[in-house]
């Protein structure tokens, strides 16, 4: 019948009415300004430094991870420029923070880094992901983002902690729903990419999802820990009053007391009797002495010792022995003798606390260790004020 729509053109316009719920939303005005994009680069590096230092002790292997790049992402644009199948790493922040992020690995470096933690030499890989390999680079990634905790809390003042890593060998070549990966693939997200190099064996790229609003959440703890804490203007100086002058004592008058013993009568003789060969009521003639109270000069309240810094040049050049104490532990004679190389010797601190820094023995700071190009440093985190 002329004019009547087909049950087609009828589904088609219904369908458009209602819309596709599982694609992504385009987020339209939610984005990042230059100067939050900008603090995420930072926060990433800074505990991206850290983590690659956590991975040096895991695999043995020199680590070098690069200055991050930040961009808005879709989920279309990560999946034509990925590598895959790849690895998704959940992060779970569950104090400080309220959310998680993601990160991605290739399947490739995953291999790498188990076997090295297995006890290889990395070049002996297996052709697929077991669960093994998956609870491995679970316990690296955990060790990895407690330490980068650590430091994103001495950056925001605040304690974070996170939740055990949870990872996924994924296959981008689906267009299916990927389990927990609904806010990535339904909206606009963050991507921090890394460049990675591990030894001679891994060159390759890692990357880090954060929702915006996760993102915004940081770069507003960020900057409200950045800003100073306002101090009152400081009062004028008053003019500084000259202490009076004391009155100088006066020179007392010769004392009239007659000297010790006199008067007093000789051992065996009563009380009153003359002393031998001396009448009845004598006394001694008295010496006169002069005595007077000791003068003291008055202090000076201007003077203040500890202010006094002209000596402090002289220890200047005198060195100090600092040294940086992973951890401690006690062995008998017997283990000690049954050591041998490949032995690990287990500490009393576990992975990702503070160093103790001492000066000549004394602790006066905790640290973090770092990697300074070829080199071990120590970062201090805290200055020990007792």
């Amino acid at each position: 019948m002329d004019g009547m729509l087909s049950q087609e053109e009828i589904n088609a316009l219904l369908g458009n009415m209602t819309g596709d719920d599982s694609s992504p939303s385009s987020d339209s005005g939610i984005s990042l300004t230059p100067q939050e994009q900008d603090a995420v680069g930072e926060i990433s590096n800074i505990c991206m430094g850290t983590a690659a230092t956590t991975l040096y002790s895991l695999v043995n292997q020199k680590v070098t991870i690069t200055t991050p790049s930040v961009s808005i992402c879709t989920w279309d644009e990560l999946v034509a420029d990925y590598e895959r199948p790849c690895v998704f790493i959940t992060i779970s922040y569950k104090e400080g923070i309220d959310g998680n992020n993601v990160l991605i690995l290739r399947e490739d470096d995953v291999k790498v880094i188990t076997d090295l933690m297995m006890g290889g030499d990395g070049t002996n890989l297996v052709d697929e992901l077991s669960d093994l390999h998956l609870s491995a680079i679970c316990e690296a990634m955990n060790q990895m983002m407690g330490s980068s905790a650590t430091s994103l809390s001495t950056m925001l003042g605040e304690k974070i902690d996170i939740s055990p890593p949870s990872a996924e060998l994924v296959d981008l070549t689906g267009n299916g729903a990927i389990e927990g990966m609904g806010m990535f693939q339904n909206h606009s997200f963050v991507k921090v990419f890394f460049k990675m190099e591990i030894g001679d064996l891994v060159d390759s790229s890692i990357m880090q999802l954060y929702p915006i609003d996760l993102a915004k959440d940081l770069y507003n703890k960020f900057e409200s820990n950045q800003e100073p804490e306002e101090t009152p203007p400081p009062k004028a100086a008053e003019p500084q009053s000259q202490p009076a002058p004391q009155p100088q004592p006066q020179p007392a008058a010769a004392s009239q007391a007659p000297p010790a013993g006199a008067g007093q009568p000789m051992m065996g003789q009563p009380m009153g009797a003359p002393m031998m060969g001396m009448p009845y009521g004598y006394a001694p003639p008295m010496q006169d002495v002069n005595v007077q109270p000791v003068q003291f000069q008055p202090f000076n309240a201007a003077f203040n010792p500890i202010t006094q810094q002209e000596n402090i040049d002289l220890i200047m050049d005198v060195p100090l022995e600092v040294t940086a104490e992973l951890g401690r532990t006690s062995k008998s004679i017997k283990e000690i003798l049954e050591l041998a190389p490949g032995t690990i010797i287990e500490l009393d601190k576990l992975a990702g606390e503070p160093i103790d820094v001492l000066v000549n023995g004394k602790l006066v700071a905790k640290g973090e260790v770092v990697v300074i190009e070829e080199s071990f440093g120590i970062r201090v985190t805290d200055i020990i004020k007792e």
